[in-house]
């Protein structure tokens, strides 16, 4: 895999023997231990897959979008509970687009294979009725001061 810095969301791996992954950035580990104490990696990467479910699920979002992935993981204004284990549901409203956003991410803890790296599961625009819903409902776990 290389290391393309941070929003370097384009990088592929050549090694056919492993899924295609592209680096997103790292996260700040104190901020996610809310979710976990156990985070073995800071890396945060985004699959091919996952990429071809965004785009299918939320059209245009990724094309939109991708470019603050590195932002929403280092800086979340607020992680709030989800019913998986190792799961982060990160909210972030990005000011120069004036837009909210939600991004589900899987944490790599001791359990887990060692090649594998924090991931993005999902992300998609939201509105500003279902961020209110979002953080009125849910358990807020880490909130950006």
């Amino acid at each position: 895999m290389k290391d393309g810095g941070e929003n370097a969301i384009l990088d592929k791996t050549n090694d056919k023997e492993e899924v295609d992954v592209h680096i997103v950035g790292k996260i700040d580990k104190n901020i996610y231990k809310c979710i976990t104490e156990d985070i073995v990696t800071d890396e945060v990467i985004i699959t091919d897959n996952q990429i071809e479910h965004i785009k299918i699920r939320h059209p245009n979002d990724f094309e939109r979008f991708s470019s603050y992935f590195g932002e929403i993981v280092k800086n979340p204004d607020y992680i709030v509970e989800t019913k998986k284990p190792k799961t982060a549901l990160i909210l972030k409203e990005i000011q120069s687009e004036n837009e909210v956003f939600k991004t589900v991410l899987r944490l790599v803890t001791s359990e887990d294979n060692p090649e594998y790296k924090n991931s993005i599961i999902t992300f998609m625009k939201i509105d500003e009725k279902e961020w209110d819903r979002l953080l009125r409902n849910k358990k807020i776990l880490y909130k950006k001061e």
